[in-house]
């Protein structure tokens, strides 16, 4: 009887001193979990702060551009009132052609670098570190400024060009459209192009071979549906 009694409580020390051994085992892999858990999560957020600081994704660091424009254009008339705010068919009654060309890559590059651009104007590709600035510019971009261009249309903006021939009371109207909401806007001549007035989103292109009354409401219907929607987003 006694032996029974002995082996029984033997057995049950062996079991409660498995059980023990299991739940430390437990608690080394729950804490071991949790440290793997909290440096890999250290490590996603440097890896998100990494990316930001060198540019949105590419790989990059956005440089300081000293390419800037004017606030408002100078010399605004009134444009035509709108009447029609669906861009498509703006577009149509302005005779207008709405492009989505295929993204040529969006790296940056060394300034002095030479990029060849499959749409005239722009409307993606690799492009110069330092983005050109909002505003209204009196000059055409060249063949080198054109690359800080294309950077500042991957921040999402949008930039109305106009052929420097058309006459000036329709630049001057272009100029107050420009002026009704400048917001992350460009609005500059433009030589080369087809068009005599084009709006350029990063990877849209909106291209007019004349300007009437109706080409305003397209600027404006393109303006509201593609602004601020470039892969990088900058204040």
């Amino acid at each position: 009887m006694t032996s029974r009694r002995e082996e029984k409580e033997r057995r049950r020390a062996e079991r409660l001193a498995a059980e023990q051994t299991a739940a430390e085992q437990a608690k080394r892999r729950r804490t071991y979990s949790i440290v793997v858990g909290s440096v890999l999560g250290i490590a996603a957020v440097a890896a998100i702060v990494a990316v930001a600081a060198t540019g949105g994704g590419n790989g990059h660091e956005v440089r300081e551009s000293d390419i800037t424009g004017e606030g408002t254009y100078s010399s605004a008339a009134a444009p035509p009132s709108q009447t029609e705010t669906d861009l498509f068919a703006a577009a149509r009654a302005a005779d207008c052609v709405l492009r989505n060309p295929v993204i040529e890559g969006r790296q940056h590059v060394e300034p002095g670098t030479e990029v060849e651009y499959k749409t005239t104007p722009p409307t993606s590709g690799n492009h110069d570190p330092a983005p050109a600035g909002d505003g209204v510019y009196s000059d055409a971009p060249t063949e080198s400024t054109t690359k800080n261009f294309v950077h500042t249309l991957e921040h999402g903006r949008i930039i109305i060009h106009y052929d420097p021939g058309l006459e000036k009371q329709q630049i001057d109207q272009l100029g107050g459209l420009f002026n009704e909401d400048p917001y992350h806007m460009v609005l500059m001549p433009d030589r080369g192009m087809r068009y005599q007035v084009a709006a350029t989103a990063w990877g849209h292109l909106l291209g007019c071979e004349e300007v009437t009354d109706q080409t305003f409401d397209a600027i404006r219907g393109f303006r509201d549906r593609y602004r601020d929607q470039g892969p990088e987003q900058a204040a």
